[in-house]
């Protein structure tokens, strides 16, 4: 079996690193925004180019705390509105909602999947305060069009980074190209932890520094709140496994696009429609994903050949019990979208002979 993605593989190729990181924290006998985590936030702001980097809990956490910042902070209140795409993973409208705010739903292009940046606009109101394109599969929305928009209306602009670690936009990295950026280390992700774990980047020091409290209990200084806050941090272990893995991310992305432009250049299945690129070297194939009318069909094909994949996602948001209020709107292009989409295996340690085997069994089906 070829597998997704092969999680044990890609930690055993760092073993012997992670193993000294791990003793090292164990034998420092600090767990909790040590050392590790300070200088993990120092190297990922470095490396994303900005000047503030905050460990948090996890992904979900790191969109949540920026928005309950900005609410702290005067800039929005219960009831304003975040637009965000209709195809997204669940969890960017989650944070918005968990927030008291207002997620408003734009469609995405249907080449890129990502949010459609002439379609925002018309979905502005009074009670807009920001946009929070997501970076979907590993490539970055239009931001110079996004950030004029922004600019233009007052608003700011929230990255959900969370599969984009390392992906550029022209001249500037994932998690630079807004006010802030929420990142998720989740094992699977390009830039993954050995558990959960997420971080927050910004320039704005007022914006780190309130949401460094506010996901240490609200505390800026031990046993003194200044809000109401919660637990959200990224722990010693986690921190120190990151270290290690940040220094090979970028030889991690250059395997991935190697695989990506194999099957751009090999698959030639006529039933298909492979990603389109806008730049190539910009995107970081945090997922590859393909689109085909009877995905269910070619998703059991594919496994009876031995080749495992998954969908990114089956369900968009607005068909989501937990959105059900949603449930009778309709968004055409996602839910098109959300239909057709399978992602092929596509990982750093993934063979030559299997990424040739992938595309010999998808070129045969019929």
């Amino acid at each position: 079996m070829i597998p997704f993605l092969d999680l044990k593989g890609i930690n055993t190729h760092y073993r012997t690193e992670l193993i000294e990181a791990c003793t090292r924290v164990i034998d420092s006998g600090w767990y909790i925004q040590g050392n590790e985590c300070k200088e993990f936030e120092k190297e990922f702001a470095q490396y994303c180019g900005t000047k503030y980097a905050i460990g948090v809990a996890n992904g979900l956490d790191a969109l949540i705390l920026i928005l309950r910042a900005y609410k702290e902070l005067g800039v929005m209140k219960d009831g304003d509105e975040v637009i965000v795409p209709s195809n997204t993973y669940i969890a960017s409208i989650l944070a918005i909602s968990q927030n008291n705010l207002v997620p408003v739903l734009v469609e995405p292009d249907n080449n890129t999947y990502l949010i459609d940046s002439t379609k925002i606009e018309e979905k502005i109101t009074s009670k807009t305060k920001a946009i929070l394109p997501v970076h979907l599969y590993g490539q970055t929305c239009e931001m110079d069009k996004i950030n004029e928009i922004a600019k233009k209306y007052n608003l700011k602009v929230i990255e959900d980074s969370a599969q984009s670690h390392g992906a550029y936009f022209k001249d500037k990295r994932s998690g630079n190209l807004g006010d802030a950026s929420g990142f998720s280390f989740y094992p699977g992700k390009n830039l993954g932890a050995l558990g959960d774990g997420g971080a927050v980047t910004t320039n704005d020091e007022e914006l780190a520094n309130a949401i460094k409290a506010l996901g240490n209990y609200g505390s800026h200084k031990k046993y003194e709140n200044l809000y109401k806050g919660i637990n959200s941090r990224l722990d010693e272990i986690q921190a120190a496994m990151l270290r290690v893995k940040l220094k090979y991310l970028d030889n991690e992305v250059e395997k991935r696009r190697e695989i990506a432009n194999y099957y751009l250049q090999n698959i030639k299945n006529d039933k298909l429609i492979l990603p389109t690129v806008r730049e190539q070297n910009n995107h970081v194939w945090h997922l590859f994903v393909i689109r085909i009318t009877k995905r269910d069909k070619l998703q059991k094909y594919l496994l009876d050949n031995s080749i495992q994949t998954l969908i990114h996602y089956p369900i968009p948001p607005h068909k989501q019990n937990a959105y059900k209020e949603w449930n009778k709107e309709s968004y055409p292009i996602s839910g098109q979208i959300h239909n057709e989409v399978l992602s092929l295996p596509i990982f750093g340690i993934q063979s030559i002979g299997n990424t040739k085997n992938i595309v010999q069994v998808i070129n045969e089906y019929r």
